[in-house]
């Protein structure tokens, strides 16, 4: 394991550590519906959906590229945000490392 795959690993299990905390608080739902309360909440997941869109384009080209399945990961995307693409990272540093 690399340190770029460790980084990400750190990272990933962070991110679903805290999704994990805020779904448990708050619910799926309740999570969106307190993120979309107000004017700066609604800006934030406009401009959060703009940027998961252009990764998911990017990991589209990206899984081509590499010979890798992106399905999964897109369908994390939409449902996790970015978890998807964190999880994608991972795996296409242990597919380049097998290369």
């Amino acid at each position: 394991m690399n340190t770029r795959q460790i980084v990400l690993a750190i990272v990933a299990l962070d991110f679903l550590a805290m999704t994990v905390y805020v779904v448990a608080n708050h619910g799926y739902v309740g999570m969106f519906a307190d993120l979309l309360s107000s004017w700066p909440g609604i800006l934030t997941a406009f401009d959060l959906t703009i940027a998961l869109f252009m990764i998911m384009g990017w990991m589209l080209v990206d899984a081509r590229k590499h010979g890798l399945g992106v399905l999964p990961y897109l369908v994390a995307t939409l449902a996790f945000g970015s978890l998807g693409p964190l999880a994608y990272l991972l795996r296409r540093e242990w597919a380049l490392k097998a290369a």
